[in-house]
């Protein structure tokens, strides 16, 4: 609370000019890790990243819990598989993932015309839950604009 002016001040509880000081950084190099690039990375392997993508595997998990396998144990991959192109889908809309994209990524291969899904429409699948550079390879492989339009992808060819 101020202090009405006609009362006393002592010495020591007057206020005290403030020197300001210079920020620290000023006339020092920046760090290589703060500095961003004007441009974005592009090519194989940097991805398109996007807000909650790791959404999209929850919401691939209870879709694929759905289908029926002719091979139960594919439905890992499977699931991972499609978690990573419903991710891909919403980071090039500039969103978060939706049960929409998981859709999609479930049409684009076809997964969800035919009960028990078969062996055929699976391999391409194997061996994404177990590695980081093979779930790459398979993003990468999925045309970005097919998942935009929602065409219909390899699975129309079988």
């Amino acid at each position: 609370m101020a202090q009405p002016s006609f009362s006393p001040v002592p010495l020591a509880g007057e206020v005290r000019p403030v020197m300001t000081t210079g920020t620290p950084e000023i006339g020092r190099p920046k760090k290589p890790g703060m500095g961003r690039s004007a441009v974005r990375a592009e090519g194989t392997g940097y991805g398109t990243p996007a807000p909650g993508e790791g959404y999209a595997l929850t919401i691939a998990e209870r879709e694929c819990e759905k289908l029926t396998f002719e091979h139960p144990h594919d439905r890992d991959d499977v699931t991972v598989g499609v978690g990573i192109v419903a991710a891909k889908r919403a980071s090039l809309l500039g969103r978060g993932p939706t049960l929409g994209d998981v859709r999609v990524a479930l049409d684009y291969f076809g997964l969800r015309n035919e009960s028990p899904v078969p062996r055929a429409r699976t391999e391409a699948f194997l061996g994404l839950s177990h590695g980081y550079a093979a779930q790459r390879r398979f993003s990468d492989a999925v045309p970005g604009d097919v998942l935009i339009t929602g065409e219909n992808g390899p699975a129309s060819a079988h």
